[in-house]
């Protein structure tokens, strides 16, 4: 089907919009980075795996199903990401493989632009068995390429919501006609969704990995923040903080603030083209703060510290006494707050969890998860934990037993990859 005449001229049309658009994308900050990777513009080695990773999300996942792969042959893997943040962690997991010394080469690249005449060069170099897709990626270009050249496509951890699935159902035929090999689903109802658009053959159903990443950190907080932070001033971090929700984040620093000034706040903007908002909006209302980056010292009481570097949110967590999440106060589907639980925190997020439904309800019931119905409830529970939170350690121990018995999904995936790389030989 996707031979004929009204597919071959969509994909036409779809191939002269991606045309039409690059060049534009050299003005756009974040697209111009790794820019020559992004057209194809230096050939890509050849790999048997090619696993893309949308962001720094599934990056974290491709690094713990990396932990678990261990093939009996020598194998190439190419990883790829969309953004700075997804490649600077896969480069990461690159180094961390590459001293277990085992019989696994990896190489790290952008994610070319999904343009038809792009991917089907990408696939003739690299010439990929099986082809990975972290979650909720369906590109067009990709998928289409893949076909014609007759490689596996799998997508892991795979989940769709009801929203995009409505999307999808717009030209079902076109979305069937491009269809995975396999999909490994995280729950029942994202399975339910994946067979609603594709059919029933080929869908099954995994532990989600991110149950597998879920590892306690050891309540030892003496890192590297211990030089900006003092052991008797409160710290509260505000994680993930998304554009939709900062107005209702911006009252419950004021009201935090108001209430006890003798404190430290870390506020982690989702995306860093936020900070000059914050900075502009902190300065308007009065409020004390300072870029991360530019901090040499202990920070003083009253204080909201700016996030604008990567990698030190666990860190934070882990020297927090109290944690709210975001992505959950707008209708955005929250964003992970299993990471401040590995780190010993009870975390406390708004109403909008979906993207997280597959953790259960009962996470609620056991007190492992606090949900605000709004920005001024957030509040009170953070000022409630701030003066009275559960120890660590107690939070580690349920924390991990109620993980224990979900994980699995990264062993799962491995073994079925494991399988259709020695098929395919």
């Amino acid at each position: 089907m996707i031979n004929s005449v009204l597919y071959k001229t969509c994909f036409l049309l779809y191939d002269l919009v991606w045309f039409i658009a690059i060049p534009f994308f050299r003005l756009n900050k974040r697209m111009v980075e790794g820019y020559n990777q992004r057209t194809l513009r230096y050939k890509s080695s050849k790999s048997h795996l090619w696993i893309q990773a949308a962001s720094a999300g599934e990056s974290y996942l491709v690094w713990e199903f990396l932990d678990h792969f261990n093939p009996v042959k020598p194998k190439r893997i190419l990883l790829t990401s969309n953004t700075l943040q997804g490649m600077e962690i896969l480069e990461r997991a690159k180094k961390a493989r590459k001293t277990k010394n085992s019989n696994v080469s990896i190489s790290v690249a952008y994610f070319p632009f999904d343009r038809p005449t792009i991917m089907k060069r990408m696939i003739r170099q690299a010439q990929p068995r099986v082809i990975v897709l972290l979650e909720s990626e369906l590109w067009p270009g990709l998928l289409a390429a893949a076909k014609k050249f007759q490689c596996n496509v799998i997508i892991i951890n795979g989940r769709i919501t009801d929203r995009s699935l409505k999307k999808y159902l717009i030209w079902p035929a076109f979305w069937r006609s491009l269809k995975p090999d396999r999909i490994l689903a995280i729950s029942e109802n994202d399975a339910g969704r994946f067979v609603k658009l594709f059919g029933k053959s080929g869908i099954d159903i995994m532990p989600n990995i991110k149950f597998d990443r879920f590892a306690p950190r050891s309540t030892n907080t003496d890192n590297d923040l211990k030089k900006v932070l003092s052991n008797d001033i409160p710290f509260i971090v505000l994680g993930s903080i998304r554009q939709e929700e900062e107005h209702d984040i911006e009252k419950m620093i004021y009201d935090i603030l108001t209430r006890q000034p003798d404190i430290i706040i870390g506020l982690f903007p989702r995306h860093m083209h936020r900070i000059n908002h914050w900075e502009k909006n902190l300065n308007k209302h009065s409020v004390s703060w300072e870029l991360r980056s530019k901090i040499k010292k202990k920070v003083p009481a009253g204080t909201v510290i700016l996030w604008d570097t990567f990698g030190e949110l666990i860190a934070a967590y882990a020297n927090a006494r109290a944690v709210f999440i975001g992505g959950s106060l707008a209708p955005l589907g929250g964003q992970n707050f299993l990471e401040p639980l590995a780190c010993g925190v009870v975390p406390v997020i708004g109403s909008s969890w979906e993207n997280f439904s597959w953790v259960g309800r009962d996470i609620i019931e056991k007190g492992l998860l606090k949900v605000a119905a709004n920005s001024k409830q957030a509040s009170d529970i953070l000022m409630q934990d701030l003066n009275a939170a559960l120890s660590k350690e107690s939070v580690f121990q349920a924390a991990e037993e109620y993980m224990r018995e979900r994980q699995g999904g990264s062993a799962k995936a491995a073994d079925l990859i494991n399988d259709l790389l020695f098929n395919s030989e």
